[in-house]
């Protein structure tokens, strides 16, 4: 296997699946380089990990090819698990993360529970001929109480890692690629796809 379709347009996402898998030789493409457009794939699961697997089978099923697919996003305890697996439409898909992030802490600051959070990232594998692959990581943290930092998407500027003492978005690619969700997952994909 030396190429994989990544079911995604989220460049942050490619880039960070093509530097850690090119040095086994892997290329990554993204949807929209095979198909020239993203198709629109009902996400019906109730989970990240069926909601990943529904995406990777169903793209696998277009292209032929052995097919990446990630689902992931915020799970705040506060806010019992919203955004959830709603994190992207979360709010309504137009709504920048600005505005998002920022309900985000105040809904947290209203509730007076714990703070606590993770990210969760489910990862699935499909390849033509073979039983797919599912992983799932999480990388624990809190809900900052204010926006910072420019490094990232979505969610990061108010993900606080109490460890480094730094929100996800100001973390370097290099300590992102040492502690995130996605990082771990691909870790794990990484020594899969090696032994193949």
């Amino acid at each position: 296997m030396k190429e994989i379709i990544v079911a995604s347009t989220n460049q942050g996402k490619i880039r960070e699946i093509q530097a850690m898998l090119e040095d086994i030789g892997i290329t990554i493409h993204s949807i929209k380089d095979v198909l020239g457009h993203n198709p629109d794939i009902e996400e019906t699961g109730s989970t990240f990990v069926e909601n990943a697997v529904i995406k990777a089978e169903t793209v696998m099923k277009m292209v032929n090819k052995p097919v990446l697919a990630d689902d992931s996003g915020l799970v705040v305890d506060a806010l019992d698990g919203a955004p959830g697996i709603y994190s992207s439409r979360w709010m309504g898909e137009e709504t920048s993360y600005d505005i998002k992030n920022q309900k985000i802490i105040d809904l947290v600051n209203a509730s007076g529970k714990p703070r606590t959070a993770r990210f969760v990232c489910a990862m699935a594998l499909a390849i033509p001929g073979e039983e797919t692959i599912t992983i799932e990581e999480t990388f624990e943290g809190e809900i900052y109480d204010h926006i910072e930092g420019e490094n990232g998407f979505g969610y990061d500027p108010i993900f606080y890692y109490p460890p480094l003492h730094k929100t996800s978005a100001t973390m370097s690619m290099e300590e992102k690629n040492e502690h995130s969700h996605r990082a771990k997952a691909l870790k794990k994909l990484y020594k899969i796809l090696k032994e193949k």
